[in-house]
């Protein structure tokens, strides 16, 4: 991923904290020199002072398939993004889009038995235990979950190499900061508020 360096974000655990955020990514491997991807809830983990995504697809999904060749795969996670219209500028300008954008690269192993297991579990637990009624791996059938983990096969990414772009108009002046701030807080877009969120973080005296 191309990065201009004002808006490379290197502290990990700001990249942590948004992966955590944004668990929704795009598994990314390629299949006879074409790019293959699936989107999937991953997890990030760490075991024994190494950092892991974890997840699991469809049996059906032929993806899986290419965890086995030790090749690296990439994860894509994104967070929110919005138009920036040259009109919120003080000074003649052009458009532009800001986001927020994590790419992780490692290699996947499969994960079977307890393992897959526990992770499943703690999937579970993040997802139900704020709910009312909620459903954990201890409440589901035996029955059941020997079925359906017939239907999927885990894995586990070390994590390597991490690319993090978060381009939030870092480039502008303060008077600017603002009235993008103010403009995309306007906008009937919640990601546009999103985004203005993430940019008071960035310069929290810039909010109103």
């Amino acid at each position: 991923m191309y990065i201009p360096r004002k808006y490379q974000v290197r502290d990990m655990e700001e990249i942590e904290t948004f992966i955590r955020a944004n668990p929704f990514g795009i598994v990314v491997t390629l299949k006879e020199g074409s790019p293959v991807a699936t989107h999937i809830p991953l997890q990030l983990r760490t075991v024994d002072g190494e950092h892991y995504l974890t997840g699991h697809l469809a049996y059906g999904n032929a993806q899986w398939k290419a965890f086995g060749a030790d090749e690296e795969v990439l994860i894509i996670f994104q967070g929110p993004h919005s138009y920036i219209s040259p009109s919120w500028y003080e000074q003649e300008n052009v458009p532009t889009w800001n986001y927020q954008a994590v790419h992780v690269y490692g290699k996947p192993e499969i994960m079977e038995g307890e393992e897959l297991h526990r992770d499943l579990a703690l999937l579970m637990e993040k997802y139900e235990k704020h709910r009312e009624h909620p459903v954990l791996w201890d409440t589901l059938s035996p029955e059941l979950l020997e079925t359906e983990l017939k239907g999927i096969v885990g894995f586990k990414i070390r994590v390597g190499r991490i690319e993090a772009a978060f381009k939030l108009s870092q480039n502008r002046s303060d008077s600017d900061y603002r009235n993008i701030i103010r403009h995309l807080g306007q906008e009937d877009d919640p990601l546009a508020a999103d985004v203005a969120e993430a940019m008071g973080k960035i310069r929290p005296g810039e909010t109103e």
